[in-house]
Parts: C-alpha cells; structure tokens; sequence
C-alpha cells in the first residue's frame, strides 16, 4: 500500500469510528422509567456541557465530572512521559521540513486532485480553522494541541473536506514522525501554501504538542443540532463565551446571519465574532481579504450526496468522512459548504484581485446548485474570467460570499477594504500580521 493512499490510516488521526450504541426499544424505556420511577431514559445521551458527564450523572447529577483533572493521561501518549517535543522539533532542519510540504502540496493525487493543481488553498482552510476555534474570552479553543483531529471539530460541519487535507500531508507526518507534531504541521502547511502562493509571511514558530484524545471541557455552545444557534437571545446577543454564529461553524455563516443575504446583517455577526477572536477591524478585513484571495468554495450539489461525517463513519472509511455520492465525488463535483464561489481570476497567485473584483461590479444575489446564497456580477459582468478548478477550459464569473459582501457595505469596513485596494503593500502587511497573530496567539 502506497504512502500516498488515502486508506493509510495517519497516528493519532484516526477517530473512534467503531459504532458501540445500544438500540433501546420503546417498550425498553418504558420498563425502565418504571422500575427508576423516572421518565428519562438512563441510556448514555450526548451531554450538552461538558461538566454535565455521562453515565453516572444520570443517577447522580449533582456530582462533579473530574476528568476533565486528567486530561492527557501520560498513558494515551504513543511517545510516553519523558518524550521532550521541544527539543525534537529544535532539532529539525526547518527548510527541509518545508521543502517537504511544498512538494506535497503541488503533486495532485488522483484519489483527491487538487483544485487549480495546487492543495494550497486548501491547506491555508486547513490551518485557518485549526486556530480559527480560538476565543478571547476564556482562551478556549485555537490549533495550539492539534485538537482538529478529534471530535467534535473533526465533524464541524465548517470542517467538510479537512479531512482530506491531513491526509495529503501523511506523508510529511510519517516521514519526521514524532518531531514534527500535527499541531505544528497543519499551521506550518498553511504558511509553506500561502509562501508557494506568493505571499511573504512573518514565519513561523513550532512548538505546538499534539493532544492524544478529545477536548471534552470545551463549552462548543447549547445546541444539539448541527449549525443550530439557541446560543443567542433577544436581539442578537451572543451567549459568552462564544464566538461562532452557530454549532459547527468557526465564524459566521457566510450566507448572512441564518442565511439571510444582508451584508450590512453579516458585518453585525462578523465583528462581533471576530472581536471575540482578539481581531478589530483592520485585521479582521486582511484576514477575509487574504483568505479568499485563494481557492474555491465547493457546493456542487446538495449535501444530501454526502455520507457520514468522520465521527460516525464506518471503519472502512480509515478516518476519512464525507463520502460524497454526486458524480465523481471529487474535482470540480465537491461538495463542502454547499457555496459554489471562487473569488478571483488567479485562485492560486497571491495579489490584490479581491478588492479590485469586490469594487469592481456590482453584485446580485443567486442560488448555488445546492441552493445555497450567494452572489455574482450583474448584466454577465466578469463572463468567463474565472478557470473551472478542474477544467481551465471551461470558465464562468468572480463570485462572492455575503460575508465577502460586508467588507463593501459596511461603512468602517468599506473604508479598511478601499485601503486596501488603493495600497497592495498596506493590505499585505496587515495580512501578514494579521495572519502570524491567528496561527500563534494560543
């Protein structure tokens, strides 16, 4: 088996795929709550907070969950006690380490090819999201032990097709092993793509030591539905700690807040989270801006295509999840977000197209073939300026996400984003800092 195969099951990436539930009948539960004098049923449920526990707090739910006390048990770690991570990354020759990735990121497999030829966009979403669960407020969160590869953030629904990003990198993480943690390689990956890409970063700093299990005292939010939002109250007051607009996503819907298409709705939304991420104005413009300077968003089809998200998938799938049931599943039949957007001309060449594409048309709104919202020049404006990620011989508009929309519409964000326009050495260096400050401040 090659390396290169996604069935090759990475260390430590592997979730607990094997399904241990107990079908209870209702005939069950009735005898139970009998014989408890209790109408619940006493089977273990997912607990909505993390202190709450599991199966003992269903007879006694006034006791404290401990284990969140023992986090990490040196037991769980494959290195064991006396490993010291520190001095193993310090001993690496950082270049090759680098050189490593950029190789990998440029080769397209064909079990997942790469969009544009090149996975680095996809690694900078890779990256992004891993420190992106960062929040100031209680300083959960963030990519500082490699939590992306464990649940629930394994099956966000914001994370579709992530797991595909780890395992291109596989073979970087077998080769330097245990001197090279996954915490650090997913961030590093994000800067080795956007630097292939064009874009000077600030550098980098390693260090980060990989968690072996999840982060169960992490408050994600009340909810108990995927992209559910009971976290919010009266007129939009998000409920502390938390900075995501809904369970599963790491920022705002992109769509507006609950899909509404209003961009002066979505600046609302997208401020109040990115504050809550240590981000003002300045950085939080740079860091969409310099984002969506590359790659594609993926909705080709309604996710009713798509199978199991890791978590719950079967052991056949070796970790991976999404299995995607429309077309090929892959190249330009990709399903994530449900969005169908690429944002400019040269998708993986850093530059200042953004601006100069956001400024440049006016917009109207339309349907992704999923039916997501999202918007396009009008009167056919931008035809045929955009290469198929698949096919540069087919071609179609520049399009936009509402939340892109915000950073024209907004008036303080509209005068950052015409800054920006006006200065592509202004925009690069808030990028820059901006994006160092995300990837490090955990």
């Amino acid at each position: 088996m090659s390396e290169n195969d996604p069935a090759v099951t990475p260390l430590g990436e592997q979730p607990n795929d094997i399904d241990q539930s107990v079908t209870v009948t209702d005939t069950d539960e009735a005898e139970v709550a009998e014989a408890t004098g209790d109408g619940a049923c006493p089977v273990i449920h997912a607990q909505p907070h993390p202190t709450n526990g599991s199966a003992n707090q269903v007879w006694w739910p006034n006791k404290l969950n401990l284990k969140i006390l023992a986090k990490n048990p040196v037991e769980a770690n494959p290195y064991g006690g006396d490993f010291d991570y520190k001095a193993a990354f310090e001993a690496l020759d950082l270049d090759a380490v680098k050189k490593d990735i950029e190789e990998t990121i440029t080769v397209s497999q064909d079990w997942w090819p790469a969009d544009f030829g090149n996975y680095g966009p996809l690694m900078i979403r890779m990256a992004w999201h891993s420190a992106g669960t960062y929040r100031v407020m209680d300083g959960r969160g963030g990519g500082g032990t490699g939590q992306q590869r464990f649940a629930p953030l394994n099956s966000w629904p914001d994370n579709v097709g992530l797991d595909k990003a780890r395992r291109i990198l596989w073979p970087v993480k077998k080769k330097y092993g245990r001197s090279l943690s996954w915490a650090d390689l997913m961030i590093l990956a994000g800067n080795v793509a956007l630097e292939n890409m064009g874009f000077e970063t600030f550098g980098f700093a390693g260090g980060r030591v990989d968690a072996w299990e999840p982060d169960d005292d992490v408050y994600w939010g009340p909810e108990t539905t995927w992209l559910g939002d009971e976290r919010y109250t009266g007129e939009r007051n998000l409920e502390r700690p938390l900075a995501a607009v809904q369970m599963g996503l790491i920022y705002v819907n992109p769509e507006g807040p609950n899909g509404n298409p209003d961009p002066l709705a979505s600046a609302i939304d997208i401020r109040e989270t990115f504050k809550r991420m240590a981000m003002n104005d300045e950085e939080t413009v740079a860091l969409i801006a310099g984002g969506h300077t590359f790659g594609k968003t993926h909705g080709a089809a309604s996710d009713s295509y798509l199978e199991n998200n890791p978590e719950a998938a079967g052991p056949e799938m070796q970790g991976l999840g999404w299995k995607n049931n429309f077309g090929s599943g892959k190249g330009d039949d990709q399903i994530t977000s449900g969005l169908e957007v690429t944002w400019t001309y040269h998708p993986t060449r850093w530059d200042n197209e953004f601006f100069h594409i956001l400024f440049g048309y006016e917009w109207e709104l339309m349907k992704s073939p999923a039916g997501a919202n999202q918007w396009r020049p009008v009167n056919g404006g931008g035809a045929d300026m955009v290469p198929l990620a698949h096919d540069p011989s087919k071609r179609r508009e520049p399009r936009m996400l509402t939340s892109d929309l915000a950073l024209r519409f907004d008036p303080d964000y509209e005068k950052i984003s015409r800054r920006f326009l006006e200065d592509p050495a202004a925009f690069a260096d808030a990028f820059a800092r901006a994006w160092f400050k995300l990837t490090h401040r955990d």
